[in-house]
């Protein structure tokens, strides 16, 4: 499929041509080294020497990812309602809106770390789950991914959990979410993606059995 560009001389928008759609189909660039860089407190920086295909060389770094997987949990209360839960975020020193989410124990499926988690942080259990995607945090600069899990068919089940406090539980609609987008105290980006994941996912059937 071509691509397109806008023309600066008016405000149409034409196709590329051939040549121009080629030279955006470029190959990855040639690692010649990977040097690690130990940082303390389990943050290691990887310095990638590459070479691009117009023979530009380049050192970049990236922060390996270590240690467990991470969920971001979308726990269904019916099709209509998500439970999202309020919490302190020492980031932005505030109460934030966003979803349940945790890192999975070691040996532990995304799965059960997402059926895990929902239990301590809002004290239900799911008997749906599923893995939708991988999400990636900054992938210019890290290897970290979070996988959102969708859950349903939800039932009470409460587990301790490590936080220093009781979470708010907030239901919300589907039909309010653009105007929660917007709210001040809503900012977890993973958070906002996975919602409008789960929204697209429920729209085209939502099946947790495809």
């Amino acid at each position: 499929m071509l691509g397109y560009h806008r023309s600066s001389a008016c405000c149409a928008i034409r196709p590329l041509s051939p040549i121009e759609d080629r030279a955006l189909k470029r190959s990855l660039p040639v690692i010649h080294e990977i040097r690690e860089r130990d940082e303390g407190r389990g943050r290691v920086i990887e310095e990638m020497d590459l070479e691009f295909s117009n023979g530009e060389r380049r050192v970049f770094h990236r922060v390996l990812a270590r240690g467990a997987q991470a969920v971001c949990v979308v726990p269904l209360i019916d099709n209509d309602t998500v439970m999202l839960v309020r919490e302190y975020a020492a980031g932005v020193h505030r109460y934030e809106l966003g979803l349940v989410a945790g890192l999975a124990n070691p040996g532990e499926s995304s799965i059960d770390a997402a059926n895990r988690e929902m239990m301590e942080e809002i004290g239900f259990g799911a008997r749906k789950l599923k893995v939708l995607r991988a999400l990636s945090l900054s992938p210019r600069f890290m290897q970290h991914e979070i996988q959102v899990v969708v859950a349903a068919d939800l039932y009470e089940s409460k587990l301790p959990g490590d936080e220093p406090e009781p979470l708010e539980r907030v239901p919300m609609k589907w039909r309010d979410l653009e105007s929660h987008m917007l709210q001040d105290d809503f900012s977890d980006g993973r958070s906002l993606a996975a919602l409008f994941i789960v929204r697209a996912w429920l729209a085209d059937g939502g099946r947790f059995d495809a």
